[in-house]
């Protein structure tokens, strides 16, 4: 069965043919299409079946949005350098900022969720709860863009279990980790040395799907130079979207 479109395989779609950036600015490399049949996983902190980033690739992912002030920020920046990232968004918050959300959505982004409270699924007693964490939150998500969001998932604290990935699979909802991780929560209002840890963890792996969150202060200012330095450095953004939609369940 194939996991991965035959747009990733062979490259991905060119740039030029969505959108018109400048040479100064980073923009996107190329588009990769994700097939999520059977749910697959990626992000080689734990999973390592599959792999669509070649040297130099990185995808850029943020979680636990939206939020008023940050989330616009990121956006803000991310549209500086004409660039793409996927936004793994947690259902209570996607209905507190719909606004923000179809904004988010509007720009091009890509946009996945993250459960409905950022619960720990692990940590659920019964699987009935978990799928409703899960299932809320695309629910909520989805309501707040207003049209099916993209059915890739990530766990919050990449808490995944057999259980909830089995689940995940049968909805056909692709499961995100991570290879570089900014810890970006940990560095308040600090955000040269979020950039330069950032930075020092990509020059090492070469590649890889950078997990951040846009409801951190310290990771909207970080944002411009991080961008930046991917660019002075020859990195190039990956963008995914999803070969299907991900409609909500009737019961939730």
């Amino acid at each position: 069965i194939s996991l991965v479109a035959i747009a990733s395989l062979l490259g991905g779609i060119p740039v030029a043919a969505q959108q018109k950036c400048t040479p100064e600015q980073l923009g996107v490399a190329r588009t990769v299409e994700i097939d999520t049949t059977g749910g697959p996983g990626f992000g080689f902190e734990q999973y390592k079946a599959h792999d669509f980033l070649s040297l130099k690739d990185v995808v850029l992912t943020f979680d636990d949005g939206p939020q008023k002030i940050h989330t616009e920020a990121v956006l803000a920046a991310l549209a500086a350098q004409c660039t793409k990232a996927t936004f793994f968004s947690i259902g209570k918050m996607a209905l507190g900022y719909p606004e923000i959300l179809r904004e988010i959505a509007k720009q091009g982004h890509t946009i996945g969720t993250h459960t409905w409270s950022h619960a720990d699924l692990r940590k659920k007693k019964t699987g009935a709860e978990a799928t409703e964490e899960i299932e809320k939150g695309i629910s909520a998500v989805g309501r707040a863009v207003g049209a099916p969001v993209a059915p890739f998932f990530r766990f919050p604290f990449l808490a995944d279990s057999k259980e909830t990935l089995a689940y995940l699979g049968s909805r056909n909802i692709a499961v995100f980790s991570q290879d570089v991780d900014s810890f970006d929560f940990k560095f308040g209002n600090k955000p040269e040395q979020l950039v330069q840890s950032v930075m020092g963890k990509l020059d090492k792996k070469g590649k890889g799907i950078i997990l951040m969150h846009d409801i951190q202060p310290g990771t909207a200012k970080a944002l411009p130079m991080l961008l930046a330095e991917l660019k002075a450095k020859g990195y190039r953004v990956v963008h995914m979207k999803a070969k299907g939609e991900l409609k909500s369940l009737a019961q939730f």
